[in-house]
This record gives structure tokens, C-alpha cells and sequence, in this order.
């Protein structure tokens, strides 16, 4: 027999703070009848004026009209009352996270409303089972997870416990859909999908900035500009509320007891210091004002007059390699007026750099991005040969061939006798110790990582990565130099994954790990991250485009350096690459793309 979706008409929400506002907001403006629930006379005016703000905000954006922005306020019943959600059909919590006083308020919800009711709690960290086992209905209790601000975000988490009723989940998830939500399904676990795969590496950057391995701009542009990610991650913990932040590890440690989730002692500091983030502005960044968004200097801020300076004369590059990274990178150069020469190992080769260069520039002419009379010039300044004596002249080389330490350390013992003294010599090593090539050449102090990305004519970042040998100067001219050919540099020491991959990878590797546990399905963690983060990918659509084997031989260098259990390769990951699902570039992954 099957029964007919329940129909819901009246929400209660409980707690009308940022999110719980949100919360009434969203169920308000899909035309559901909302009673708003608050302790005090005062709390109560907050939470109105939340609603009024943000759906004024929308009026103004032209999102909604002023008829509807009036008609929206009045379906909010706003109360001082808990038992004004006797009627309702549901009723969802945002209270404070803590788990006694929501026990506390479950226990009376328990005793106001009718049978049927669905309790739902908002909580971002706790365990939905203890809150549940507070009432007599365990079955009707879920976790809906909603993500801030709630009227823009897309994303809501549903939460099961052992308990919940398989029908209640539906109609939950049917609720969240109501609302144009994408709604996903996951297991009763701290963190649930979002932040359990975020907040580790938003702990992970932490402990980067507090062992001084990078700056805070540099961390924040790595990501932003390597992953495309909307925010830096220290940003976004300002953003998140560092408090926050604070509990939701230590929440998740104690569950599961993962080393990751172990707070940053940093973070414990920060918090004690009152330094909360955007909310008291002054978090990782200094504020205009408490709840600004507009960061202002700070004695962390570079000024002006450090930006770095070309400290040694680069005319002339030269590029050893032919594969996608050589010639984006021969794009480059060429494209911001430097002579380049590029040596490959035949003619063939040779040649066909050169016509991916022009296919790429005809590209960018067809879309209007580049000048007809522009294509010529660049060409213009692109010499190709196949002997590496060519490079003698050269102010900087820079190494882009097969990730093979002995095939480069080769290469580097012979650009060491080439290349004439104060030459720049560089590689673009992304998992390579940069100090191994340094050290078979008589200049270690002239021998720098500048560790690009792939497609390097349109990805903004490079990394700049220093040995303990590298002279400053080289430093901060390789930095110049990025700037000068229009890219983002960032600086960082010599070691396993610098800071992007250092970030991107143990993230991936526990989303691996999430699916490998049956917590939840490839499809809800990628709609999880995508939609509760804003990332471009979800982690594994990103894994099948890296190929499982690069992703696993990352994984693997990143453990061998750190020794972290955490960070030992998902078994599921080797399994794959050993099956050789490699992902799109086998047709198989953790999805199937051979039907395509």
C-alpha cells in the first residue's frame, strides 16, 4: 500500500539567530506558515530584524518585490511562546550548540506538539541520536543541515539516526526539495558530510600557518587560485567564526578521534584571546569592524613597498620540455614579451610545440581575447631546437619535463655547466624534492621550484617554492617575474605537496574514505561540497579528471613526508588504481564515462 507524501503547512522555528531567521525566511518565502520562537522580547527583535534586513537586501537586488517582501514577513508569526508550534507539522531547532539545552528543549517540543510532528534539529556538530533519545519519538527525529546564510545557500543535509523512520526521511527530503533545497542523505556522524570533509582542511591550513610554512595571503591565494575555490581557507574560518570552528573539531575529534580533526593549538588561542573572526573583527585577518567584511592592514599585511622587485635581469628564458605544461608555460613567457627558447628531444617535437602555441593563440583571437597583430609577435619571440647548448644565454630556465628524479637530477648536472653564472635554473615539480635537483649543481643558491598549473596559459597560480639553499634574491625574483607575466605567486618552503596539493589531497583522500564506509554516496558527498561550499568539483568528480594513479602517488609522497596516519592512502584508492580505474582518461573511475 502505498501512502499518499504528507503534506506540510505550518513550520516552527525555534531560535531565530542568523541561521534560525534564515531558516523561517526560506520556509516563509516558499509560502509555508512560519512560527518564529525566541526566549526574550529582545532575541525576538533580533530575529526580526534579521528577516527584515535580508529579505530587504533582495528587494533591493530586485530578487523579490516589495509585495512579496511584505506578504513574506506576514506568514512569520514571531513569539516569545514555545507553545505556539502545538499546530505545526514540523518544527526545526537552531538553538545554540549546545547538547543539553537542546535535549532540554526537545524534551518540551516532545510534550507541545502532536504525534505526527516531525522534530528536526539544525545542528551542525552534535549527535542527532542523543538530542533524539530526549524525546518519545526518536523515529520522527532528524538532523536537517541547513548551511549559512540559509535563503542563499543550496545545500541541506539530512541527517538519519539508526532510529529515524525510513518514511520521515522522505518527506523531509521532499520538504527540502519544496523549498528549491538539494537535499542529501547521510549517517548520524560529527560533521556529517560538508564539514566533516572541510573543517579538516580548514584545520590542516591552520597548522601551515602557525609552523610559519606560508603567509595567510599566500594560503588563502593558493587555494583560490590553484582550485578555484570562492574563499582562502583562513578567510573563511574569519568568515565561519573561529569559535565555531573550534567546536566543530573538537567535536569531531572526540567522535572519531582522527589526529586532522585534533584542533590546531593555534585555533585554541585565538579563540581564548577573543580573536573570533569577522564577528569581532579580528580573526586570521583584521576588520574594519566587528561584522565588516572589509579586511583592513594589519601588521601581517605586505605593503606596497615589499612588493618584490626584480632582482636579478630576466630577458631571456629558456624551456626545457615539450609536453602540455612546457608549451602552456612557453605560452606564457612569449605572451608577456620574452624571447623564449625551448629545447625538446627531435625536431618533431620541437615543431609541435610550436603549433599548439599558434592553435591556442588562433583560439584566443576567434574568442576576441588576443589582437590578430599580437600572433606574429608571439611567435616571433619562440625559438625551438633540440640542443640544449642553445640555453647558455639564457637569464632563466625553467625544467618542465617527466616527473623523474633521475631523468631531472640528469637534465640539472648538465643546465649547471650550460646555463652561464647568476642563470636562474627552475623546475616545475609538483611532487619532487626541489633541493635533490639543487644539490648536483655548483649553484644551489640560484635553483628555485615554480611549480605551475595545468592549463598554465589560463591558471593564475604558481607556486614558489625555496630550498634552504635558495638566496633570497632568486626568490623574489621568480616572484617578480610571476607578477610580471600576469600570474598570482605565492611563496613556500620545499617540501612534499607546497601548499596546494598539501591542502587538496588529504581532503580527497578522506572524502575516499567517507564513501569507502558507506556513509554516504559519491553522488550526495560531491552535491555536499559543491553545493554546501561552493566548489567548483565535488571530490570526485575532481579525482576521475586528476586520475586516480596521479592522486595516489600524491597521496602516497604526502604520507611519506608527514608520517600522518591520516594521511596513509584511502584502501579504496588503491584498489581502483590497481583495477585501473584510473577515471576519465581510462573511461572508468569512481563513476563510468565509457557509455559517453
Amino acid at each position: 500500500m502505498t501512502s499518499t507524501p504528507r503534506e506540510f503547512r505550518s513550520i516552527g522555528v525555534v531560535g531565530l539567530g542568523t541561521m534560525g531567521a534564515g531558516i523561517a525566511e526560506v520556509f516563509a518565502r516558499n509560502g509555508y506558515s512560519v512560527v518564529g520562537v525566541e526566549q526574550t522580547d529582545e532575541s525576538l527583535e533580533r530575529g526580526r530584524q534579521h528577516i527584515e534586513h535580508s529579505t530587504g537586501r533582495a528587494v533591493k537586488r530586485g530578487k523579490l518585490s516589495e509585495e512579496d517582501q511584505k506578504s513574506l514577513v506576514d506568514r512569520i508569526e514571531l513569539t516569545t511562546s514555545l507553545e505556539a508550534v502545538k499546530g505545526c507539522d514540523f518544527v526545526v531547532e537552531a538553538i545554540i550548540e549546545q547538547l543539553p539545552l537542546k535535549q532540554d528543549l526537545f524534551r518540551r517540543l516532545d510534550e507541545i506538539v502532536g504525534p505526527d510532528t516531525i522534530l528536526a534539529t539544525n545542528t551542525s556538530s552534535l549527535s542527532v541520536t542523543e538530542i533524539g533519545t530526549a524525546t518519545g519519538r526518536p523515529g520522527r527525529v532528524v538532523g536537517v543541515h541547513f548551511f549559512n546564510p540559509a535563503p542563499v545557500q543550496n545545500l541541506v543535509e539530512v541527517i538519519r539516526t539508526v532510529v529515524t523512520e525510513p518514511d520521515v526521511l522522505e518527506e523531509v527530503a521532499g520538504l527540502a526539495r519544496s523549498l528549491g533545497k538539494t537535499p542529501v542523505i547521510c549517517g548520524d556522524k560529527a560533521g556529517f558530510i560538508a564539514n566533516a570533509l572541510l573543517f579538516g582542511y580548514l584545520n590542516h591550513a591552520v597548522s601551515m600557518f602557525e609552523g610559519k610554512y606560508a603567509s595567510r595571503e599566500d594560503i588563502d591565494a593558493a587555494m583560490r587560485f590553484g582550485c578555484g575555490y570562492p574563499m582562502g581557507p583562513l578567510a573563511l574560518l574569519d568568515l565561519i567564526g573561529l569559535d565555531t570552528a573550534y567546536e566543530i573539531l573538537d567535536t569531531m575529534y572526540k567522535q572519531g578521534r582522527d589526529r586532522l580533526h585534533a584542533p590546531a593549538p593555534f585555533l585554541k588561542q585565538m579563540v581564548t584571546a577573543g580573536l573570533l573572526g569577522r564577528k569581532t573583527g579580528r580573526g586570521f585577518y583584521t576588520y574594519e569592524g566587528p561584522d565588516s567584511p572589509v579586511v583592513v592592514d594589519d601588521a601581517l599585511t605586505p605593503s606596497a613597498d615589499e612588493q618584490p622587485q626584480l632582482r636579478r635581469d630576466v630577458s631571456t628564458v629558456g624551456v626545457v620540455g615539450t609536453g602540455t605544461m612546457a608549451t602552456g608555460i612557453v605560452e606564457v613567457f612569449a605572451k608577456a614579451g620574452l624571447p623564449v627558447t625551448y629545447v625538446g628531444r627531435t625536431d618533431d617535437k620541437v615543431a609541435a610545440v610550436r603549433a599548439t602555441v599558434e592553435r591556442s593563440l588562433d583560439k584566443a583571437i576567434q574568442r576576441g581575447k588576443l589582437e590578430e597583430s599580437a600572433k606574429d609577435e608571439v611567435l616571433g619571440r619562440l625559438t625551438g631546437t633540440t640542443s640544449l647548448d642553445d640555453l647558455a644565454g639564457a637569464d632563466l630556465v625553467v625544467e618542465a619535463i617527466a616527473e623523474d628524479l633521475k631523468v631531472k637530477t640528469v637534465l640539472f648536472e648538465n643546465l649547471d655547466e650550460i646555463c652561464k653564472p647568476g642563470a636562474i635554473l627552475a623546475t616545475t615539480t609538483s611532487s619532487l624534492p626541489v633541493i635533490s635537483l639543487a644539490r648536483v649543481t655548483k649553484r644551489p643558491q640560484d635553483v628555485v621550484g615554480l611549480h605551475f598549473f595545468n592549463p598554465a596559459p589560463v591558471m593564475k597560480l604558481v607556486e614558489v617554492v625555496s630550498t634552504v639553499s635558495t638566496a633570497d634574491e632568486v626568490a623574489e625574483t621568480a616572484r617578480a617575474l610571476c607578477a610580471k607575466v600576469g600570474k598570482v605567486a605565492v611563496s613556500c618552503g620545499d617540501r612534499a605537496g607546497f601548499i596546494v596539493n598539501a591542502l587538496l589531497f588529504p581532503y580527497l583522500n578522506d572524502a575516499v574514505k567517507m564513501l569507502q564506509a558507506h556513509y554516504a554516496t559519491a553522488d550526495d558527498i560531491d552535491t555536499a561540497m559543491k553545493y554546501g561550499c561552493a566548489l567548483p568539483m565535488g571530490p570526485f568528480e575532481l579525482l576521475d579528471v586528476v586520475g586516480n594513479d596521479v592522486s595516489l602517488a600524491i597521496q602516497r609522497e604526502l604520507y611519506l613526508e608527514f608520517r600522518e596516519p591520516g594521511f596513509a592512502p584511502a584502501p579504496l584508492l588503491e584498489h581502483l588504481v590497481t583495477a585501473g580505474y584510473l577515471g576519465r582518461k581510462t573511461g572508468k573511475g569512481f563513476r563510468d564515462y565509457s557509455a559517453h
